[in-house]
């Protein structure tokens, strides 16, 4: 949390899945964890603030399982979903202390992702499972509009498009990085992105047509959809398998990525030695990363 070595918040006895930056409130961010690196035990939903002082604990939510994705609302600026392992998903609200608002159960494993849509004058949330499926929800709906099938592996990764309404991009298991609209039942584009399971995907937010994967190849890869025969991009040098990849807010060829080998890369793709920072002072796997809307460089 924070900019590089500027903050860190204990939580003993649980291990972070995923952190994502509030798009309202400047420093706060929600982490999704779980117990016993998510194999048993239960969850805490953290919601986290930077200020002077450090990093301070606002609220924290207990659930019965781990918890593996969080993701904010975009149109409730107290609202926020998570994804567990049970299956189900969460909607909290910071405002109050009490338990979930909302629990939808469908999934019949793992929901390991969960993703609130960018573009305005929509409200959708796109989730994805180890049982192989995405789901898309209307948060005001209390069940699914849509189930997306073709994988055959479990699903890892969903991640709305910043810039098309009702395209997600998704990452599994099965090598492959798929892109649907939730327009069509079937998927628009399959890429065979990786010969190693694929942990992650991210949109570029300046491009419409760049995507990023990262997999247990220890490789990220970029995919312009126009023509996806080959990567537009390969950056080396993790030493295991990557866990998560985002794309800068603020600069058009800047990514950040963590893996299992307990580092955060900073790159460059457009550069000829693309790694700008490799940063070490995580002691366990590093799973969780986001990066600032509202303050450049923290991380």
């Amino acid at each position: 949390g924070g900019s590089v070595g500027s903050g860190t918040l204990r939580l003993p006895g649980l291990h972070g899945y995923a952190a994502e930056f509030s798009p309202y409130w400047p420093g706060r961010v929600a982490c999704a964890a779980a117990q016993y690196y998510g194999i048993a035990g239960c969850g805490t939903l953290a919601v986290l603030e930077q200020n002077e002082a450090g990093i301070v604990l606002l609220r924290s939510f207990d659930w019965n399982d781990g918890l593996f994705d969080v993701t904010w609302s975009e149109n409730n600026e107290h609202v926020l979903i998570t994804s567990s392992g049970d299956g189900s998903l969460q909607i909290w609200d910071t405002a109050k202390t009490k338990g979930p608002l909302q629990v939808y159960k469908e999934h019949t494993q793992e929901a390991y992702s969960v993703d609130w849509s960018q573009t305005r004058g929509e409200q959708l949330v796109v989730s994805g499972s180890w049982d192989q499926t995405a789901k898309l929800w209307d948060p005001a709906v209390g069940k699914s509009l849509c189930t997306f099938k073709g994988h055959e592996g479990v699903i890892y990764s969903t991640i709305w498009s910043p810039h098309i309404p009702g395209c997600f991009a998704s990452a599994s298991g099965d090598q492959t990085l798929r892109v649907w609209d939730v327009k069509a039942p079937g998927v628009k584009l399959v890429i065979p992105a990786h010969q190693a399971e694929i942990l992650s995907c991210d949109w570029c937010k300046y491009d419409e047509n760049l995507l990023v994967t990262g997999a247990v190849d220890c490789s990220l890869k970029g995919w312009d959809l126009r023509n996806t025969r080959q990567p537009v991009f390969i950056l080396l040098g993790h030493t295991y398998a990557i866990r998560r990849v985002k794309f800068s807010p603020f600069h058009a060829t800047l990514l950040a990525s963590c893996s299992y080998d307990f580092t955060v890369r900073f790159w460059d793709f457009s550069k000829p030695n693309p790694l700008l920072e490799t940063v070490e002072h995580h002691t366990e796997f590093t799973c969780g990363l986001d990066l600032s809307l509202h303050n450049r460089g923290q991380v």
